[in-house]
C-alpha cells in the first residue's frame, strides 16, 4: 500500500525524523491558509507539491496548465496561483504514463536552503533475508540510474531481523556520505530514527530522495516515499486508514474485494491462472504467441464457481481484452470441478453477453484433467480447450487474428 508524501512525513515526524514544516491542502483556499500559517511561523519561501502516487513530480507537467508538479513560490499570492494551476488538472510524469493522474491534494511546505543532497533508502533484501539500508551521494537522482551508471556510489548496510540499526552501522553510512561534525551526528540519529519507523510500521520500503544537508548542518527529509506490506495492515489500522483509493486502479480495488490477486497491464489477453509462478509463465507464453497480457490474475488454489465468476467480471471489465486464457493446474482443486465452475460462470447472464464476443481458451492440467476437457468440449459454449501450453498459445494467436 502506498501513501502520499504529506502522510509519509507526518508519520516519520512521529518517530523523531526531521522533516520540513508542511500542511496538506485540498482546495485553493486551504493552500492559501496553509501558506499564511507557515508564514506566521517564519517561512519566507514556499514549495507547492502535487500529491499523487507517482514519482518524478518535479519534472512532470500538468495537461491543461503545463505547470510542474513541484512549484517554488515566493509569496502567498504565488502559492495561490500554483494551487490554481495544479488542483483538478492531470499531472503526467515518467511514472504515471501518458494518461497521468489527477491532482486532488497539495502539500504546502516551508522552503529549505540546501547545501547538499543525498539518497537514503530502506527495504527488505530478499536475497539475504535481511533489511538493507542504502545511501548515496547522488541525491535527487533516481537510484536505478545510479545503480546502472555508478554503482560504486551506493553504500549498503544490512540489518539482522529483530535487531536495530546499530550506531556503528549508521556511522559507517554517514561517513560514506562525507559528513562530519554536527551534520555527522545528526545523520546517525536520523538513520536510526528512520529505521525505527521502518520496523514499527511494517514498511516494505522507505525512500528519502533527496535527504538534504542545510547550511546550518541540519539533516532533513526533503521528500519521503513509504510503501507498506499489505499483509501486515491488519495490525496497522492507523496506517490502513491512510489509504487513498482514488489513486489506485479500480480493477485492482474490485479484485481485492474478492480476495483475488490482480494487477492491471496494458495488453489484450486476459489471464486467469492459479499460482503466481504459473501466472508468470502464462504471461510469457502469451507474449511469445504474439499477444500481450492484459493482467496478472492469480485465483489461488481453491478455484470454484464464485472465484471464476468474479475473475471473469474483473477481466471483462477491461475493454482492451480481446481473448481470455484460463490456465489451471489441478492439484489442491480437481480440474473437473474447475471446468464445471467455468461453465457455470460463463452461463451467468451478466457474463454471457460479454464472453459471446471474447473467445476463451481453457487449459486444465492435473487431477481429473481428461474429465475436465470433456466437460469443456461438451458445454456448447464459446470455449476452446487445450491440453498443452503450446496449444493454448496457438489458440490465443488464432483468437487474436
Amino acid at each position: 500500500m502506498n501513501i502520499h508524501e504529506y502522510q509519509a512525513k507526518e508519520l516519520l515526524a512521529q518517530y523523531g525524523v526531521a522533516v520540513p514544516a508542511g500542511i496538506a491542502a485540498f482546495s485553493v483556499e486551504e493552500a492559501v491558509a496553509a501558506a499564511n500559517e507557515l508564514k506566521a511561523k517564519g517561512a519566507t519561501l514556499f514549495v507547492v507539491k502535487a500529491q499523487i502516487h507517482a514519482g518524478g513530480r518535479g519534472k512532470g507537467r500538468t495537461v491543461k496548465s503545463g505547470a510542474k508538479g513541484v512549484i517554488l513560490a515566493r509569496s502567498v499570492d504565488e502559492v495561490k496561483a500554483a494551487a490554481e494551476s495544479l488542483l483538478g488538472d492531470v499531472l503526467v510524469t515518467i511514472q504515471t504514463g501518458p494518461e497521468g493522474k489527477q491532482v486532488n491534494r497539495l502539500y504546502i511546505t516551508d522552503g529549505v536552503d540546501i547545501a547538499k543532497e543525498f539518497y537514503l533508502g530502506m527495504l527488505l533484501d530478499r536475497s539475504r533475508s535481511q533489511n538493507v539500508i542504502m545511501v548515496s551521494t547522488e541525491g535527487g537522482v533516481e537510484i536505478e540510474k545510479v545503480a546502472e551508471e555508478t554503482p560504486e556510489k551506493i553504500i549498503k548496510e544490512w540489518v539482522e531481523p529483530g535487531q536495530p540499526l546499530f550506531a556503528a552501522q549508521a556511522r559507517r553510512l554517514a561517513f560514506a556520505l562525507g559528513l562530519e561534525g554536527d551534520a555527522f551526528k545528526k545523520a546517525v540519529k536520523f538513520m536510526q530514527q528512520l529505521y525505527k519507523a521502518f520496523e514499527a510500521t511494517d514498511a516494505s520500503i522507505i525512500e528519502v530522495n533527496p535527504l538534504v544537508l542545510t547550511p546550518d548542518n541540519d539533516i532533513i527529509a526533503l521528500d519521503a516515499k513509504i510503501n507498506f506490506d499489505e499483509n501486515a495492515l491488519y495490525r496497522q489500522p492507523a496506517i490502513a486508514a491512510l489509504r487513498d483509493e482514488s489513486e489506485e486502479n479500480p480493477f485492482e480495488l474490485e479484485a481485492g474485494k474478492y480476495n483475488l490477486n490482480y494487477i492491471k497491464l496494458d495488453g489484450n489477453v486476459g489471464c486467469m491462472v492459479n499460482g503466481a509462478g504459473l501466472a508468470m509463465a502464462t504471461m510469457d507464453i502469451i507474449q511469445l504467441a504474439g499477444g500481450q497480457p492484459a493482467n496478472f490474475l492469480d485465483v489461488g488454489g481453491g478455484a470454484n464457481v464464485e472465484t471464476v465468476k468474479n475473475g471473469f467480471k474483473i477481466i471483462l471489465g477491461d475493454p482492451n481484452v480481446k481473448a481470455i486464457l484460463i490456465n489451471i493446474f489441478g492439484g489442491i482443486v480437481r480440474c473437473d470441478r474447475v471446468a464445471n465452475g467455468i461453465v457455470e460462470a460463463v452461463k451467468d447472464p451478466e457474463i454471457a453477453a460479454k464472453v459471446a464476443q471474447v473467445p476463451i481458451i481453457v487449459r486444465l492440467q492435473g487431477t481429473n484433467a481428461e474429465e475436465a476437457k470433456v466437460i469443456i468440449d461438451n458445454s456448447g459454449l464459446n470455449v476452446v480447450s487445450a491440453v498443452l501450453l503450446k496449444e493454448a498459445a496457438e489458440a490465443v494467436t488464432q483468437a487474436l487474428a
